[in-house]
């Protein structure tokens, strides 16, 4: 009569038979396998029965003639090996779809915080995550504030970098870090030989200034309420631009006016009270599809460590 066929699925208690079955054979005997599986002989043979039972066929001989493999046990054990195997290979490729990362980044950013060498967040974040996956392919865009969030809503950008004044209420918020704004003229201007004591609150707010509609915190707005408008700027360039005419005064971020302020083209004026800052935060868009390279990016701008400057 024909030997019965496998008629069920194979499961973990057949795997776990199949190893002990393959040590036993390995080690050329129950007794020998007894240290490898950590298991009593008589619970070996009874794993190794249930195997014969399971299939139909015997495995291998054994008594005090010792243990010898049948022409099916031979069989059966290099198919095991070849199941095994198989097992493992899967276990690998998995595994290594959790260790590496393919796909793309697609991050907006607000022009120019590059400057910001004390809070290097987003760009330390970026090569962290180039280590974590170097097939990872990142596209970086500058755009103004509005258009990032617009991005981000309908999925252009997986992640922008914007003032986290008022943010859309379909975004997530990361609050990353804050950044310093002063006010400021340029060597041309009247003000910029004048001693520290010599400038007044009012004399200041009397100069011609440059102003910008950009979303500001309370603080700067006030400012600007207060300040004599005489030209507007839509982006942290054009105020530079103005300010370094020597006929403005205007707001810019110190990191940003830092090189001019070093090449003395520019100066702070009432630095310690004319100054404000602002919040920087990462969006991403509620309810968005899963994504492992976004994800991971996430979790690196989450560590207070890759805000700090890395020196070689």
């Amino acid at each position: 009569m024909p030997r019965p066929a496998i008629s069920r699925d194979i499961g973990d208690a057949d795997i776990r038979q199949l190893r002990i079955f393959r040590a036993v054979v390995e080690n050329e005997g129950f007794s020998a396998a007894e240290v490898e599986l950590g298991m009593s002989v008589a619970a070996i043979s009874m794993a190794v029965g249930e195997i014969e039972k399971n299939l139909g066929l015997r495995l291998c001989q054994r008594g005090r003639a010792g243990f010898s493999l049948t022409d099916e046990g031979l069989e059966v054990y290099e198919a095991s090996l070849q199941l095994l195997a198989a097992l493992e290979n899967f276990r690998t490729e998995v595994n290594s779809l959790h260790a590496q990362l393919r796909g793309e980044l697609n991050i907006a950013v607000t022009d120019n915080l590059v400057t910001m060498s004390n809070h290097m967040r987003v760009t330390n974040s970026l090569a962290a995550l180039k280590h974590r996956g170097p097939e990872v392919k990142i596209n970086i865009r500058m755009m103004p504030p509005g258009e990032i969030e617009k991005s981000v809503l309908d999925g252009r950008m997986h992640v922008g970098v914007i003032p986290g004044i008022k943010v859309a209420s379909g975004l997530n918020q990361l609050p990353l870090y804050e950044e310093r704004s002063s006010l400021y003229c340029g060597h041309n201007h009247p003000l910029f030989p004048l001693a520290s004591k010599q400038l007044s609150y009012q004399r200041v707010l009397a100069q011609d200034a440059v102003t910008t509609a950009a979303s500001l915190p309370d603080t700067a707005r006030d400012f600007m309420q207060k300040m004599r408008t005489a030209a507007t700027a839509a982006d942290r360039e054009g105020v530079a631009f103005l300010i370094l005419s020597g006929e403005y005064i205007g707001f810019l971020p110190n990191h940003y006016a830092e090189r001019w302020v070093l090449e003395g083209r520019m100066r702070a004026l009432l630095p310690k009270s004319m100054t404000y800052q602002t919040p920087f935060v990462a969006i991403t868009r509620k309810g968005a599809r899963p994504n492992r390279v976004l994800q991971t990016y996430l979790e690196e701008l989450e560590k207070p460590e890759n805000d700090l400057p890395v020196l070689s």
